[in-house]
């Protein structure tokens, strides 16, 4: 069975989907969709840049969405399609379009107002995120149970990208705190991570209030693949279950690395990363040991995954 992940903010890139777009007419039309949604040329801001406009979160966000369903497209021209699928983060807004969920237009619309409300939840300078590696869950909790310091010094757990790649966000002061007890207690190149907001944690709180007015003028429908949640691995199989998971994933952590073990328990013996950057594909295999993983960031990653899964 094959399973699609979709990356999500950080693995954006200039240049990203530009051969998808030249070389598939379902890839083109993706994003010609994306530009009349947002009423501006996102096609020649994800090949063109600069960087430094393309890493703003309100429009990293529809940018790596439409880089994904337009490779996702492009493969589903080939007959190449997922029996099942998951997202990290802004990624979860990609399974649920290929899996016939949300309408792109929808999406990327709605993706934009979600970069632009968690940047705004949290005044420049005030929050953070870390990478803290080396150390398991329940350390990393401990750690933020004792860096935290009432509500104006708030560190939780914001991203279990695999058992030892553990992101915290909150507070700067609280995060920093966090990083020097992790590295205290065994834990390896915890870094604050170079980002705009504190996502994922209780501060995206007015975030999420503020994307459910947007979700609740979009229409959803039951998923034709079982699409498993950031926010506890369950499986989304109805369209009810769509639209909650999406708001309470803002200011929750993403549990990706229960993500990918539910996938593989729901059958999954072959990951397709689908959009820009591997870094999912890096870490599934620190999460399922001798997992069968390919990404696909152009055409010919596309030929190969292809060949690969026996040409299915």
């Amino acid at each position: 069975m094959i399973a699609f992940l979709f990356p999500g903010q950080g693995s954006q890139a200039v240049g990203m989907g530009r051969a998808f777009y030249e070389s598939s007419a379902a890839a083109k039309a993706v994003f010609e969709e994306a530009g009349d949604a947002l009423g501006f040329d996102l096609a020649r801001l994800a090949f063109e840049g600069p960087e430094s406009e393309l890493a703003l979160t309100a429009n990293t966000q529809p940018a790596v969405l439409t880089v994904s369903v337009a490779a996702a497209a492009a493969a589903a021209e080939r007959g190449f399609r997922p029996a099942i699928a998951a997202g990290h983060s802004l990624g979860e807004y990609s399974a649920l379009v290929v899996a016939g969920a949300l309408r792109f237009r929808d999406a990327v619309r709605v993706v934009r107002r979600r970069g632009e409300f968690m940047q705004e939840a949290v005044p420049v300078g005030t929050g953070a995120m870390a990478a803290i590696m080396g150390l398991d869950l329940a350390a990393v909790e401990a750690v933020c149970a004792e860096a935290a310091g009432g509500p104006d010094a708030i560190v939780e757990v914001a991203n279990v990208n695999s058992p030892q790649q553990i992101v915290v966000a909150g507070h700067r002061p609280a995060v920093e705190r966090a990083v020097a007890l992790a590295a205290s207690r065994g834990g390896r190149k915890s870094v604050v991570l170079p980002v705009s907001a504190p996502f994922h944690c209780a501060l995206m709180a007015p975030a999420a209030e503020r994307l459910a007015a947007e979700l609740a003028a979009v229409a959803v429908a039951d998923p034709t693949i079982p699409v498993v949640r950031n926010v506890d691995a369950g499986v989304t199989r109805t369209a009810a279950a769509v639209k909650p998971a999406l708001l309470a994933q803002v200011a929750s952590p993403v549990r990706w690395t229960d993500c990918v073990r539910r996938l593989a328990d729901e059958g999954a013996t072959r990951f397709v990363e689908v959009g820009p950057g591997r870094v999912l594909t890096t870490l599934l295999r620190r999460i399922l040991e001798g997992a069968r993983g390919a990404s696909v960031e152009t055409p010919a990653d596309l030929e190969k995954a292809i060949a690969e899964a026996g040409g299915a």
